[in-house]
């Protein structure tokens, strides 16, 4: 039965996508390491885990583009034949065994989380205020749903997706940040669009991967049998990232794995897995002697494992990128057009774990300073 002065977290962990389960689970076990009780709340509503349905549910406007997107889901799934099964068992086993109590009940509705017994919540991290991925800003990743114990929410690490929002969402987003008693964000460059309606402080952290230490992410890796690939992971497809991969392949006479969990344009000679969960995403980055990307959380843990790669830039959401890579002092391994092949040599990785650990103290101290002081003092007087 939880403490009523522990820590209650809603995130995105029931989305089945690598960075979503894994922030979850570092932002989880860090607060555990420190020994504070801290949990996933089940919220998991239809807007996000529908889309990983097999006949899929993905919200549109109007009934008749529900069924387009039904439709063009179910065909998607069928393409990817027993694959589809293994992928969902993968990330089911590693959302039940690290990140979700199953004796908790799931929630699917606000209006459910009023007899939750937690004091303190964090919402976030990853893309919670993005209204493209929520189909519209959500109250509950701003804290704002009735609960008869809840006393303080903070955000960590929240992200809008970008640097600011569409002007139609400004009233909407100004009202909902008043239900916060602190603010940290992903991204720097949102922190002039957010003071714009939050008069308090608002700080930049460290997306909540970076807590733990590349050895605590070992523990929980599954590796693959290979060995020396070229890893390749797009949350979109780019012919120039496509193209980049093959060239690196012939080069350096290596094959190209990628990991996908749906169909889609791809590379005709890459070895595709279709079914990696979060524990095998892990044990590939591992292994990889190159990691090409688009991926925010590809390029995260490449930095963790300490993996030379290159990151391309996403259509729609690049804040994250370059501000992950900026931070590490590693903007020279974004793709351009005169850094055609990949130098070992060009990353200093001591200045680079130097880069993390302030940026770490730091994400730490915002934690501590706004909820964690708070709940162990609270849990000393029981």
């Amino acid at each position: 039965m939880q403490n009523s002065n522990s820590i209650g977290i809603i995130t995105f962990h029931c989305a089945d996508n690598y960075g979503a389960m894994l922030q979850a689970y570092g932002l989880k076990w860090y607060l555990r390491a420190k020994k504070i009780e801290a949990d996933i709340i089940r919220y998991e509503p239809p807007f996000l885990t529908g889309r990983h349905w097999w006949i899929p549910y993905i919200p549109g406007n109007g009934i008749l583009n529900c069924v387009r997107n039904a439709r063009w889901g179910w065909e998607s799934h069928l393409l990817m034949k027993g694959d589809f099964f293994r992928l969902r068992y993968n990330m089911k086993k590693f959302r039940k065994r690290y990140l979700t109590t199953y004796t908790h009940r799931k929630k699917i509705f606000a209006c459910q989380l009023w007899n939750l017994p937690y004091k303190y919540y964090i919402v976030g991290s990853d893309q919670i205020w993005n209204p493209e991925i929520t189909f519209g800003l959500r109250k509950v990743y701003f804290g704002d749903f009735g609960n008869k114990q809840k006393k303080k929410v903070i955000s960590y690490g929240a992200s809008l997706g970008g640097e600011t929002l569409n002007e139609k969402y400004n009233e909407e987003f100004s009202g909902l940040l008043c239900n916060l008693d602190a603010i940290s964000v992903r991204e720097e460059t949102a922190i002039p669009y957010i003071k714009r309606f939050y008069k308090g402080n608002v700080k930049p952290v460290l997306d909540p991967i970076f807590l733990l230490r590349r050895e605590e992410w070992e523990r929980i890796e599954k590796v693959p049998k290979k060995e020396k690939y070229i890893l390749v992971y797009a949350t979109e497809f780019n012919e120039k990232l496509v193209n980049y991969a093959k060239k690196l392949s012939a080069v350096n006479g290596m094959q190209v794995i990628e990991l996908r969990t749906g169909v889609g344009q791809t590379g005709d000679d890459f070895k595709i897995d279709y079914t990696a969960g979060p524990a095998e995403f892990l044990g590939y980055i591992h292994k990889a002697a190159y990691v090409v990307t688009n991926s925010f959380h590809g390029i995260a843990f490449s930095i963790i494992y300490q993996k030379n790669f290159i990151a391309f830039p996403h259509s729609s959401r690049n804040a994250r990128i370059y501000n992950i890579l900026e931070i590490h002092g590693l903007e020279h391994r974004l793709w351009n057009t005169q850094n055609e092949m990949m130098n070992d040599d060009m990353i200093d990785w001591d200045e680079v774990r130097r880069r993390t650990e302030t940026n770490v103290k730091l994400s730490a101290e915002f934690l501590w300073q706004e909820i964690v002081q708070e709940t162990m003092k609270k849990n000393k007087r029981i």
